[in-house]
């Protein structure tokens, strides 16, 4: 098995001059007084396993730490694990339906208990729960049970051989918590568990001091993290909320900030900004990806509650491939790079834009096609029958609501797609969210991006690590977001698709490369171009900003992107 040699030729050149890793002054913890980050995005829980939202992972992983991560290059580096598992060191089993993970010794949570093997059983089965609902399950696809070994090490068993055993317990999405915390809050339950999700007790290099969701994190550092003199910061301040240009702004051009995440902005917009000289955008191409999604179940209020954007109903428009595929013809995808994006993007066709090994030549969505899509609707038997310039059939109007979260850029685009939609015939209601509810995953709201009350929807999201088999498998019958999993759930179109779950299945178990490549290809293009369920727009580079003070900083578009804050330091004039 040759898994640690992945993937590596994916990852392009920055838009942006990278931020240099500096060597960090050696001293006390905390000596470096506070650092302020802020995401416009603001995170509404600190538990990853009950929100699929980037920012709720990001902000929890300076507090929530898995057994290995992904370093800046799609490396597995060990995090709390002595090592990374394999066949050559006797980690990974001869028939690759086990993997075996030891603990680094003397592991302690911010509260002072010991982190043992039975916290990662314990998450494990937190995840697994029939009734738990959890954000990250794909995480867990195929895993049978964790056993635990002894205090420090557990053996994780899965369903079938697994190439890649590389996912439960691995990654920003996939951390450890602990099991005395969230010893109540399992199943149905989990949403309950106010305090624990709001204020977990980590092995982080930070503590919540204090959370108020949808706006401001207090955090303090970590006197139990394991490294002797980090973090270099006592105090960090984790804003929320806003938008993507008051944050550029703050970093780059007040400095009153030091780390300013997603700078969704034109590029004219973040050169302008840097010119302020307090800090500097920084850029990386990953597997971040733009897309629409297509709602394959009715949103409509007309139905009751609990039955609304479920698979028992489907949606009455876009369950038409013809449809779909129409509305996909008439996106001028190379428009919206460079109106959103410059240097900073790239039109794809493809969910899964890199590593190159999966990456699908995909590109016949690139070419706008007016003419041809207005033919593909007429075909399906959308007419004008009354001359009102929509189209109709069977006496239903070609009429959609369009939501997406609140941004400038995602606004812009709204307002290009539903002129060319326009164009075509179909009538268009544009919808924002403000992000921190849109990306919550707040099962009582209607306007989570999982609940999806609406007929598409934009955003973006990508995966943990180098190989998106977990990512794919989100795609997976029975994983859409439903009433009895509290609204969560990574199937956000509600895709169904039996050849699709067999491809699924046959990908875990191949451990050859080349095939694995070929199978993710096939997946990718079953939902993107087969099916278009998933209509892909941008490969987006990762854009945020640092200020010229903040040493440390490496961008990781692999994890979380505060994955080494354990590291930032304030630079000495």
């Amino acid at each position: 098995m040759k898994l640690k040699t992945l993937l590596m030729g994916a990852v392009a050149s920055t838009a942006f001059a990278p931020m240099v890793l500096a060597d960090a002054h050696e001293g006390e913890r905390g000596r470096d007084g506070e650092v302020k980050i802020i995401y416009w995005q603001a995170p509404s829980i600190m538990n990853p396993y009950l929100s699929g939202g980037t920012k709720d992972v990001e902000a929890a992983s300076l507090i929530l730490e898995p057994l290995a991560r992904f370093d800046q290059d799609g490396a597995l580096v060990p995090f709390l694990a002595v090592d990374i598992p394999t066949v050559e060191n006797g980690g990974v089993s001869e028939d690759l339906k086990s993997i075996t993970w030891k603990l680094k010794e003397g592991l302690i949570w911010s509260d002072g208990s010991p982190v043992t093997s039975n916290d990662l059983k314990f998450t494990a089965d937190y995840c697994m729960h029939p009734e738990g609902g959890c954000a990250q399950a794909a995480k867990y696809d195929g895993v049978k049970e964790v056993e635990i070994i002894d205090d420090q090490t557990v053996t994780v068993h899965f369903t079938e051989p697994k190439p890649n055993p590389y996912s439960a317990l691995v990654g920003g999405q996939a951390p450890i918590i602990q099991a005395a915390q969230f010893a109540d809050c399992l199943g149905a339950k989990a949403p309950e568990c106010t305090e624990a999700n709001f204020n977990p007790i980590g092995t982080g290099p930070f503590t919540v001091t204090e959370f108020r969701p949808n706006d401001v994190i207090t955090m303090a550092a970590n006197e139990n993290f394991r490294e002797a003199g980090k973090p270099a910061f006592a105090t960090l301040t984790f804003k929320g909320g806003g938008d993507a240009t008051a944050a550029g702004r703050a970093v780059m051009e007040t400095g009153e900030y030091d780390y300013a995440w997603n700078m969704q902005l034109a590029p004219d917009v973040l050169a302008k900004m840097a010119e302020g000289g307090k800090g500097m955008p920084i850029s990386a191409f990953g597997t971040l990806v733009e897309r629409i999604e297509m709602n394959m179940t009715d949103p409509s209020p007309d139905l009751p509650e609990g039955e609304r954007g479920t698979v028992a109903h489907p949606h009455p428009i876009l369950s038409d491939f013809k449809v779909r595929k129409a509305l996909s013809m008439a996106i001028d995808r190379e428009l919206l790079v460079e109106v959103g994006y410059g240097q900073a993007g790239r039109a794809t066709c493809n969910l899964v834009p890199a590593p190159v090994l999966f990456a699908s030549e995909n590109t016949e969505c690139l070419t706008q096609d007016l003419e041809g899509a207005k033919a593909l609707l007429e075909e399906a038997g959308w007419t004008d029958s009354d001359g009102d310039g929509v189209r109709d059939k069977d006496g239903k109007k070609l009429s959609l609501l369009f939501q997406s979260s609140t941004n400038a850029v995602r606004q812009d685009f709204q307002a290009l797609i539903k002129d060319w939609w326009n164009q075509i015939g179909a009538e268009v209601e544009l919808r924002n969210v403000d992000a921190s509810v849109f990306f919550g995953g707040d099962p009582g709201s209607p306007d989570t991006f999982q609940k999806f009350y609406a007929d598409v929807e934009m955003y973006a999201n990508n995966f943990d690590g180098t190989d998106p088999e977990q990512y794919l498998a989100s795609y997976r019958c029975g994983n859409e977001p439903k009433p009895s999993s509290q609204w969560q759930g990574e199937n956000i179109n509600r895709f169904c698709n039996e050849e699709y779950d067999a491809m699924l299945d046959e990908l875990s178990r191949t451990g050859e490369l080349e095939k694995r490549g070929e199978l993710g290809k096939k997946l990718n293009e079953i939902i993107t171009k087969d099916t278009m369920t998933i209509v892909p727009l941008v490969d987006r580079g990762r854009v945020s900003a640092a200020s010229n003070t903040l040493g440390g900083v490496v961008l990781n578009t692999w994890d979380s992107e505060l994955w080494n804050v354990a590291d930032w330091y304030r630079k000495k004039e």
